[in-house]
């Protein structure tokens, strides 16, 4: 536990963008919350936004331990972007909100304790999660329903991380993993644990999100913004690579210790070969499949067909973008 508190101290050290909100003089800086926290998994958002950086558009980055205080943070105008998955916040406060572009895509996977060797076992048993309300949850309650059962007692851990070393020392024996600690699992103990069947579907786990008032009044920056998550998200399905390229030249996450960071070319490579990072940036339809997902895990409410696009998204910047840098 305490090295992976440390590794996040590192990491916010590495990246001077993370800052406090109310900094002076960073007023006319684009304020952007990130619901999640700075690490090798989320270095390639960095670049984009240090690309967005080199054209004009400066930012602060804010890192959340919870996604919903970065969401929130959008909501309160204190972020005018933030990096997440907004979608019950704002069906529930009706909060203007809306999506710019896909980041990531919901790829997790069910590792349990190999005295839980099917589904039905963990009939009644505890499951562990990340948060209350989180992709890990939502997974979690619809491979439920899928096999027929229904989870015990729920546990949150958050941070796949932690949830490692604690399927490690023996205190949880079933959780849901992101693809890099999955891996990282296996490799320290596939005699120990397996992997559960899981879903073929892949709704977004973290989108680009702003404030109508704030995407009227900045339209030029949003643009810029969206266009160099396009650009780079093309370029890593192209050639995972870029992402190491990047980070070592701009000199982001340098105080990690190198056996993390020797293992960016590994992850990136593996997260496009999985599909957590999708090329197109997200689509009406992928927002439609997202209105599915997130109705069946309890997260918004209502006939996901009835739902509207055009009330969580707002695919301008997005089609800008494809028009000047090709689909």
């Amino acid at each position: 536990m305490a090295f992976v508190r440390n590794m996040l101290v590192a990491a916010a050290g590495a990246v001077m963008a993370v800052t406090a909100f109310t900094a002076p003089a960073a007023a006319q800086k684009v304020q952007i919350a990130l619901g999640d926290t700075i690490s090798v998994e989320t270095v390639a958002y960095l670049i984009a936004l240090e690309r967005a950086k080199d054209r004009g558009v400066d930012y602060n980055l804010t890192s959340f331990a919870k996604e919903d205080l970065a969401i929130q943070a959008v909501v309160n105008g204190q972020a005018d972007l933030g990096i997440g998955t907004p979608y019950s916040v704002a069906q529930k406060s009706k909060a203007p909100l809306r999506g710019l572009f896909q980041v990531t895509r919901l790829v997790f996977f069910a590792v349990a304790d190999k005295s839980y060797k099917t589904w039905k076992d963990l009939d009644g048993q505890p499951m562990t999660f990340h948060a209350r309300g989180t992709g890990t949850e939502a997974i979690g309650n619809i491979l439920a329903e899928k096999n027929g059962i229904k989870f015990g007692q729920r546990n949150y851990v958050p941070g796949s991380e932690n949830r490692v070393v604690a399927m490690m020392n023996g205190q949880i024996k079933a959780t849901i993993l992101d693809l890099a600690n999955k891996n990282l699992l296996l490799s320290k103990a596939s005699d120990r644990f397996h992997v559960l069947p899981g879903l073929d579907e892949k709704a977004s786990d973290e989108i680009l999100f702003a404030r109508t008032e704030w995407l009227e009044k900045n339209a030029a920056k949003a643009d810029i913004i969206v266009e160099e998550f396009a650009k780079l998200w093309q370029e890593m399905a192209k050639n995972p690579g870029v992402i190491e390229q990047e980070r070592a030249k701009r000199g982001l996450l340098k105080d990690l210790p190198k056996e993390l960071l020797a293992d960016v070319n590994k992850f990136y490579a593996e997260a496009v070969e999985n599909g957590v990072f999708e090329k197109s940036g997200g689509s009406p339809a992928a927002v439609k499949a997202d209105f599915v997902f997130y109705t069946q895990a309890g997260q918004m409410t209502g006939n996901p067909g009835e739902l509207k696009v055009e009330d969580f998204w707002t695919f301008g910047p997005l089609d800008r973008a494809r028009a000047k840098i090709g689909s």
